[in-house]
């Protein structure tokens, strides 16, 4: 009997725990149980005093705080490794949105599904399909990159008098207004047509000058700058990185002391500023200079504090003494990008934005304006790269052959083909879900940080993928090679925005399980708070809300695990359940391997980058399982999109056990690591990769024009027209379907197994042989010219090849200086 009302009781705390009942519910259930069960005979006295020992200290909250709270709290903030103003401000810095939900072990899916669907206005559409259209069919991007090594004037001078860099600023300067998901389909047009194209129009519509001063600037400075920034008058860019700083952008050595100085003739209050900054996209082409710099007030002209710290202001290029206009050579994307440098410029206190009142206020401004433009252009891009080469790599794959079939149809080509089109989909998802965040006013932080690490090493990951399809097609650069310029281009998305080596490392978890768990940052606040007893209080409250949450996860995770989570509420119980279920049931892992790792590594976990790593993979690929799932249920639950679904789920679930299982290995205890394997995997891993089957239908989905591939290819320029390669292949691919069965029908009526090549000769064997009509061998010997200018390659008069010319001036320039 004592047996059955203990293990009842166990059985009641579990299912209290799962459902995360209060303190004072687990306590009036054990009450209630241990009642019950000494009037049947299973309990007595010694259960009550043990029931009393344990239940009194923790419930009175005097003995509590005493004699458990004050002793943990000590040892905690002995522990617990300070925080500088800049990691607090880059804490501080958005808001937690769907990422909070996955952190904290049991997602709401309904809430996902009911978040609004991002739409286009009537506005931001015709701009996509006129004006993004036009620059498209405007731009010779092997004449940009190679021969020009910039876009053309007339390119230049149709982005500005088309707002193309004012897509963030207000109508009321002059902007369009678009929302963040309307710039996302804008970028990733461009992208899809040229990475140099959408660098230069994303850079002045993400962190820069115009996003700055609609949040922070003087009435001043908005109605000066706004309205030149929106006609294209002036052309922003945004000076933070220098070559002593550049991942630890808060260690910039750029600084401005606060003086007297001379302004138009008179003496003012101003900056003497001096910098020295590199890698900064529209440095050269500029007319007006965003500077971060640390502000010095050594004789307290603005206030008491004598360094105020980071501080942004605004500088025209023309301002005597500034350095601006050579340029670094980003790997052949020569998006305008160089250094600046200025030395003790004197400027006047109004040229900081936001004015005097903002001196010291820089870091705060970026990381805020970096959570929402992070979010956006570089994910943006990338998406619509992934799917410019998913699409074309498909269409390539189907129109060349060899060994008499199409090379799409071997079994090694579709492998790399599946990841494109299930990159593609699920890209795709993650930033619409993330610009819609954006759009519903979140500055997501973490999720930023999530998109831009993942999809540009998606990107990166889909090119090398594709150059193994095309090949010898792939590496030959020229006029009629689409992929090697974003080839040469990848590590820049990988670089820029925080490198992701950093992001990954560093950022995701380290952001994400502050700002994510529902204790931790309380728990650290704590410690701020200089009352003792109000310290005491928040902390007690905070660690006691805190013990419940781990052992509700600890008990989540148990009984997930050995269910299979078969029993998990889902909100379609359809092919899609399944995902539903693992991704809830590995975000109760990740809350609980979060509060493990924080208590086996304690303040070293923030060093122990590895181990955030991983933690920071599982809360990533749980959102992009998310945002793919809630594709699939904004698109309609179209069955012949499944199969997307299927393989994006399979392989970020997939990556999720990965990392859970690193996790495991690197636990710095054998005994804890047992513990764990059979806590979070009783019966095995329960993940597979996706199978060849699966991926067979992934890769034959890119080859034939479908709804299902047309959604993939959605905001990808694929009119057919000159200078649009993709688009001629597209046009091609139909083509070269359509011709097929005249093929086969000669070589039907022949009797012979021609190869899929010289169909003009085809064309007039049939034709001769009463096979085909005039009209059908016209159009098989038409399909041929076109045949061939997808697969050839292009070859160039060496006199042609004016690359070396700069190799030539930077060593004759060399030379010269040993000379001298």
């Amino acid at each position: 009997m004592t047996l059955i009302f203990t293990l009842g009781l166990i059985a009641l705390l579990s299912i209290a725990l799962y459902h995360r009942a209060s303190w004072n519910t687990a306590l009036g259930v054990s009450a209630a149980t241990l009642l019950i069960g000494t009037f049947a005979g299973a309990f007595g006295l010694i259960s009550w005093v043990i029931f009393l020992i344990i239940a009194v200290p923790l419930s009175v909250t005097g003995i509590r705080q005493q004699y458990i709270i004050k002793p943990i709290f000590t040892i905690f903030k002995k522990v617990t490794p300070s925080m500088s103003d800049t990691e607090k401000s880059a804490i501080d810095a958005g808001t937690t949105w769907w990422e909070a939900d996955l952190f904290c072990g049991n997602p709401d899916w309904k809430k996902l599904h009911q978040y609004p669907v991002p739409k286009l206005t009537i506005e931001e559409q015709a701009f996509i399909d006129g004006p993004v259209e036009v620059v498209c069919s405007m731009l010779d991007d092997w004449e940009a990159t190679h021969e020009l090594t910039d876009l053309p004037q007339d390119v230049w001078q149709y982005l500005k008098d088309n707002k193309f860099f004012a897509m963030i600023i207000k109508k009321e300067y002059g902007g369009l207004e678009f929302s963040a998901f309307a710039q996302s389909c804008v970028l990733q047009k461009l992208t899809s047509k040229s990475t140099l194209l959408s660098s230069i129009v994303g850079v002045p519509n993400s962190l820069g000058p115009g996003e700055l001063l609609q949040h922070y600037g003087t009435e001043d400075q908005k109605n000066h700058y706004l309205p030149r920034l929106a006609s294209g008058q002036e052309i922003p860019c945004f000076a933070l990185t220098s070559p002593e700083a550049g991942s630890d952008a808060s260690s910039i050595p750029d600084y401005g002391v606060v003086c007297k100085g001379q302004w138009n003739g008179e003496e003012v209050v101003g900056v003497s500023l001096t910098w020295n900054k590199r890698y900064i996209t529209l440095a050269p082409v500029a007319t007006v200079l965003g500077l971060a710099f640390k502000l010095q007030d050594p004789d307290g002209l603005l206030s008491d504090v004598k360094e105020p710290g980071i501080t942004c202001a605004l500088i025209p290029t023309d301002t005597p003494g500034v350095e601006i206009g050579r340029r670094h050579f980003p790997l052949n994307v020569p998006f305008q990008n160089g250094p600046t440098r200025g030395k003790d410029i004197f400027v006047p206190l109004d040229y900081i934005i936001g004015g005097p009142e903002m001196a010291g206020q820089g870091w705060r401004m970026l990381v805020e304006c970096l959570s929402v433009g992070r979010a956006i252009t570089l994910p943006s891009n990338s998406a619509g790269g992934i799917k410019m080469i998913a699409v074309a790599t498909g269409a390539y794959s189907r129109i060349r052959r060899q060994f008499r079939l199409p090379i799409g149809k071997m079994e090694g080509v579709e492998e790399s083909m599946a990841k494109l089109a299930g990159y593609a989909y699920s890209s795709d998802a993650a930033v619409s879900m993330s610009t819609g965040a954006v759009d519903l006013g979140e500055k997501p932080s973490v999720v930023s940080a999530i998109i831009k690490y993942h999809l540009t090493e998606q990107m990166r990951d889909s090119t090398i993928h594709a150059m193994d399809v095309l090949g010898g097609k792939g590496i030959m650069l020229g006029p009629n090679n689409y992929l090697g310029r974003g080839y040469q281009g990848a590590p820049i998305a990988i670089t820029v925005e925080g490198a992701n080596i950093l992001t990954r490392n560093m950022i995701i978890y380290g952001q994400g399980a502050i700002r994510c768990h529902p204790f931790v940052l309380t728990e650290l606040g704590a410690c701020e708070i200089e009352d003792r007893e109000e310290a005491l209080n928040v902390f007690d409250k905070a660690l006691m809300g805190h013990i419940g949450f781990t052992m509700s996860n600890l008990v989540r995770t148990k009984w997930l695990a050995l269910t299979g989570a078969r029993f998990t509420s889902v909100p379609y119980k359809d092919e899609t359940a399944e995902f539903y279920r693992i991704a809830s049931r590995f975000s109760a892992s990740l809350a609980l391997m979060s509060d493990i790792s924080m208590a086996v590594f304690g303040g070293s976990l923030k060093r122990k980058e590895r181990i955030s790593a991983r933690l920071g993979d599982l809360l990533s690929y749980l959102y992009l399982v998310s945002a793919t799932l809630k594709r699939y249920n904004d698109e309609g639950r179209k069955k012949e999109d499944f199969a997307l679904v299927q393989w994006s789920c399979q392989d970020h679930l997939y990556h999720c056990q990965r990392a859970l299982a690193d996790l495991i290995n690197n636990m710095p205890s054998a005994p804890l690591r047992g513990v764990l394997k059979v806590l979070l995997f009783p019966f095995g891993r329960p993940v597979r990769k996706p199978t060849d089957k699966l991926e067979h239908k992934l890769a034959q989905l890119l080859q034939v024009p479908s709804e299902t591939r047309n959604r993939l290819a959605s905001y990808v320029y694929l009119t057919n027209e000159p200078l649009n390669l993709v688009g001629r292949q597209e046009q091609t691919l139909k083509d070269v379907l359509e011709v097929e069965p005249l093929f086969e029908r000669v070589c039907k009526e022949k009797g012979v197994k021609l190869p899929f090549f010289q169909l003009d000769k085809v064309a007039q064997m049939g034709l001769e042989a009463g096979i085909l009509s005039q009209a059908e061998a016209d159009k098989l010997a038409a399909v041929e010219k076109d045949r061939l200018d997808v697969i050839n390659v292009d070859d160039f008069d060496p006199a042609d090849l004016l690359a070396g010319k700069a190799a030539r001036n930077s060593k004759a320039k060399a030379k010269k200086a040993d000379a001298a």
